[in-house]
């Protein structure tokens, strides 16, 4: 719900920079779709104004005729693996696309996949310790010699009523019966990872915006962020 009025806000605040702000790095985004909320990540690299890339829904929703998503929603003891495993290969692609544009917006990202939603059915008891560990030596691997890494995390952090509203208005028919104890429990590792720095570690700068906030206070926010959002300088150095 608020990546692409954040993709316009940055379009336009790049125009009004003009042609001559060098520098400026992909920016992708990470967030929990799953949630109604995004949290951003931007990964290194440069190459023309922004690029969106939402995490590729579709894709976990049918694979050759298959539903991975709902499968899980309906029983994630069963298929939870089969969907974290097409998630990871489905984030890797995202990840390493080539890049087309000075900024770039990728909604989720290959470490809010691991660190948070196979973490989150491990520790509830819907994964069986030989699946996570398989899951966890992938991303251990791919991390290890692939480029993955990010700039910036911007942190959309909003309250789980206020994602669980959000998900009643996006209304995808695999997430209706997703209880507010669920999205508790997410936003308790989001909390975790990106604002304590106890579960994982810290993968890029953190930038925390609270998002409970309807749209137009938020392309306020994003504005008075700009720098920190778009200026390498800012990036380099952390919160």
């Amino acid at each position: 719900m608020l990546l692409r009025p954040l993709r316009g806000w940055a379009a336009r605040a790049l125009r009004s920079a003009g042609p001559g702000s060098p520098g400026i790095p992909a920016i992708p985004a990470s967030g929990p779709g799953l949630r109604g909320t995004q949290r951003l990540a931007w990964p290194r690299g440069n190459s023309g104004l922004s690029s969106l890339l939402p995490e590729p829904v579709l894709k976990w929703r049918n694979v050759r005729g298959h539903n991975p998503l709902g499968l899980m929603y309906s029983d994630a003891s069963r298929w939870g693996l089969t969907l974290q495993t097409y998630v990871q290969l489905t984030m890797l692609e995202q990840h390493t696309r080539p890049q087309t544009s000075p900024v770039r917006l990728m909604e989720r990202s290959i470490h809010s996949a691991r660190y948070i939603f196979v973490e989150n059915l491990y520790r509830s008891g819907k994964m069986p310790e030989v699946d996570y560990v398989v899951l966890s030596e992938w991303f251990d691997w791919i991390v290890r010699n692939i480029d993955v890494s990010v700039d910036l995390i911007v942190y959309l952090r909003t309250t789980p009523e206020t994602c669980h509203q959000r998900l009643k208005m996006r209304c995808r028919d695999e997430e209706k019966a997703i209880p507010l104890e669920y999205l508790g429990a997410i936003h308790h590792l989001y909390e975790e990872w990106l604002v304590k720095g106890s579960l994982f570690p810290m993968t890029a700068p953190v930038l925390v915006l609270e998002a409970d906030h309807h749209m137009e206070k938020m392309l306020e926010l994003f504005e008075q962020n700009r720098d920190r959002i778009l200026t390498p300088e800012y990036r380099k150095h952390g919160p």
